[in-house]
């Protein structure tokens, strides 16, 4: 468990509470504290896919979490951006070590590669003890990565380009990302963050 971390959940929950706590990170944190500016928009619309797998850490559940990402990846690509804009893929059931977050993560993105998706699908991660490599344990900007569950979300590379291309210095988002969590500090977005894991 990483420093200060949340630590080992117990049995997985449900869908729909899932579902609840992630909608909400999405409305008060992403959206509300403007860390994507480009999340607004689809989280009003109904091209968000929220998928839930709830197998645990076991070799099996292992099998079954891969088997997830997979059946989501071919979703996507089967569908029109209309239909299917993003999805938000979470793991309720194991992968609340972060370490083993990362491990995953890593198979997910070869996985991706061979599926021959790499250029067409991005994978982005997000967990509730995200730590950015190379920075402190308690800096407030690992809380731009920090979600009330472990997420892998699945973006359509095309998409991301347009939203990009479209907005004014792309490159200073996480920038003012950080000077916006640094003025928050990291008790309140903590205190934050734990509320939603709450509900």
């Amino acid at each position: 468990m990483s420093p200060g971390g949340t630590g080992i959940r117990g049995a997985a929950l449900g869908v729909d509470r899932a579902e609840r706590q992630l909608r909400a990170w999405l409305e008060s944190c992403v959206v509300g504290l403007n860390l994507c500016p480009f999340a607004r928009p689809l989280l009003q619309g109904p091209g968000l896919r929220i998928a839930v797998c709830t197998a645990d850490d076991s070799e099996q559940g292992l099998q079954q979490m891969r088997a997830s990402l997979l059946r989501e990846l071919d979703l996507l690509q089967g569908s029109s951006a209309d239909e299917i804009a993003t999805t938000l893929l979470a793991y309720t059931g194991g992968l609340s070590r972060f370490d083993d977050y990362l491990d995953f993560l890593d198979q997910a993105n070869m996985l991706l590669e061979a599926a021959g998706l790499e250029g067409v699908i991005q994978l982005a991660s997000f967990h509730p003890d995200y730590q950015f490599a190379g920075e402190a344990p308690d800096a407030a900007s690992h809380y731009s990565n920090r979600a009330p569950l472990p997420v892998i979300h699945l973006l359509r590379e095309d998409m991301l380009e347009r939203a990009l291309a479209a907005w004014p210095e792309p490159e200073n988002i996480p920038r003012a990302n950080i000077a916006r969590l640094n003025s928050m500090g990291r008790e309140e977005l903590a205190a934050r963050l734990a509320r939603l894991r709450a509900l």
